[in-house]
């Protein structure tokens, strides 16, 4: 597909976005006018039915396979995605390894398998939108960009189960700190903390629905909920720097195990 766009046309790469919530998101935005970057790794046919989708509600979208895990593949996703479109204005970081461990069977392995495609990655992809709009700044353009950083209620309410995972969030938590910091004044950087909101394999549906109710409010969060509150996080030019917790109150209750070792 060729890339015939404006600058006036907002573009973001959602990661992940071929399936569960990073498509919801990509869906969502898409649906408020931004032309999506659909992120893959190996989901080859849900990532070309999700940008399909993306294109029949902004006009404009395409798909992007790249290893999260490998650097090199990671510092050319954001140069690609502009190629395509000719400008980014945001990054979603949504993608994310998910693998069991604890204290017992933690290993350098697993904690760095989490750490490059959960943290490392969003870091880089972030630094490349930087670098993107100061190219642009620097040819006269008035352009900002927006990183929004996926991240878990489970930061704010630990347990000792998923512990490379946690730690990997838990970087990239304190990420954004720095990136706002850094990144300053021309890209912001806001966190976005879900809760419980798709099921797995890990759980049934009526272990899914008893667990979703499991918060203050009687239920967390919903794919739309989320998505709604990374749409609000681009659009607010205000916000940097903090994260957004959407989870029915989750994070303010204590749960000894993870939702799917309950």
């Amino acid at each position: 597909m060729s890339s015939a766009t404006t600058t006036s046309t907002r573009t973001v790469l959602v990661t992940g976005a071929a399936k569960r919530l990073g498509r919801e998101i990509a869906l969502a935005l898409a649906r408020a006018g931004w032309q999506v970057a659909v992120h893959y790794r190996d989901s080859v046919e849900d990532a070309r039915r999700t940008s399909l989708e993306c294109t029949a509600l902004s006009g404009n979208s395409a798909s992007f396979r790249a290893n999260l895990g490998n650097e090199a593949a990671v510092r050319n996703l954001v140069p690609r995605v502009i190629a395509h479109f000719g400008h980014l204005d945001a990054v979603v970081n949504s993608a994310s390894t998910f693998e069991h461990d604890d204290a017992t069977s933690f290993s350098f392995a697993s904690m760095e398998k989490h750490m490059r495609s959960n943290a490392g990655a969003a870091i880089l992809l972030a630094q490349g939108l930087h670098s993107h709009v100061q190219e642009q700044r620097s040819a006269g353009q008035a352009a900002r960009g927006a990183v929004v950083n996926l991240l878990d209620q489970k930061l704010w309410n630990q347990n000792p189960d998923f512990m490379s995972y946690t730690l990997s969030k838990a970087s990239l938590e304190a990420a954004n700190t720095m990136l706002a910091l850094a990144l300053a004044p021309h890209v912001r950087v806001v966190g976005v903390a879900p809760g419980l909101t798709l099921t797995s394999n890990l759980l049934s549906d009526a272990q899914f629905q008893a667990r979703h109710k499991m918060a203050l409010l009687e239920h967390s969060s919903t794919p739309q909920d989320v998505a709604a509150t990374v749409r609000f996080a681009l659009d607010n030019q205000s916000i940097t720097g903090t994260t957004l917790v959407v989870d029915g109150g989750q994070h303010l209750m204590r749960f000894e195990r993870d939702f799917s070792l309950m």
